[in-house]
């Protein structure tokens, strides 16, 4: 099972998040901002991946470390999980449509850390989720998974409907990507011999 727990203290958050690649879409999440738990849950469950997460935050300032610090601890998860990366597919791409909304999520554990983000206009907030948390958590999470990642929301005018577009496209582009090859199971997938 290519799984990995990270524990990841610092003064503004406290973090326990294991994640298994391999799972089955269990989840057990608990960010103290309703709506990010749902997204993670989401995100997850698309994704297959068996996630477990507590994290407390000084959300009464505001959710920006945690959403941030969440992405941060993720992303180095996934690395680690993934260990040498052999037989990997590598890349993911997904088109997710909801309801009016249409997303598209594509990436490449490349070893090199990108990000492009569109999500278009949206509301402020969602509950007590800031949607421009959505850039800075897809940010920290590629650039600390060593993943290029392209988010965009193509049209759509509901702001719940396109961060869930995102967050459901992200699980099923990173399923697609992290699983093996049956062909290349022992191959690194790069002509280079190394991501």
């Amino acid at each position: 099972m290519r799984s990995y727990n990270i524990i990841r203290t610092t003064k503004e958050t406290d973090i326990d998040l294991t994640i298994d690649l391999d799972g089955t879409g269990r989840t057990n999440i608990e960010t103290g901002i309703g709506f990010f738990d749902h997204m993670l849950t989401l995100f997850a469950a698309h994704g297959r991946f068996d996630l477990v997460l507590k994290c407390k935050g000084d959300i009464e300032v505001d959710g920006h470390h945690s959403v941030e610090d969440i992405g941060i601890a993720l992303g180095q998860a996934v690395a680690n999980a993934l260990g040498d990366k052999k037989g990997i597919t590598r890349y993911g791409t997904f088109y997710l449509p909801m309801d009016e909304t249409l997303a598209l999520v594509s990436l490449d554990i490349s070893g090199r850390a990108y990000l492009v983000y569109d999500g278009g206009e949206m509301a402020p907030m969602i509950g007590q989720y800031d949607t421009e948390l959505t850039e800075e958590f897809l940010r920290a999470f590629a650039f600390n998974a060593g993943i290029t990642l392209h988010a965009k929301v193509l049209y759509g005018s509901n702001s719940h409907h396109k961060v869930e577009a995102i967050f459901k496209a992200l699980g099923h582009a990173l399923h697609d990507a992290v699983k093996i090859n049956p062909e290349t199971a022992n191959e690194i997938p790069s002509t280079k011999g190394m991501l």
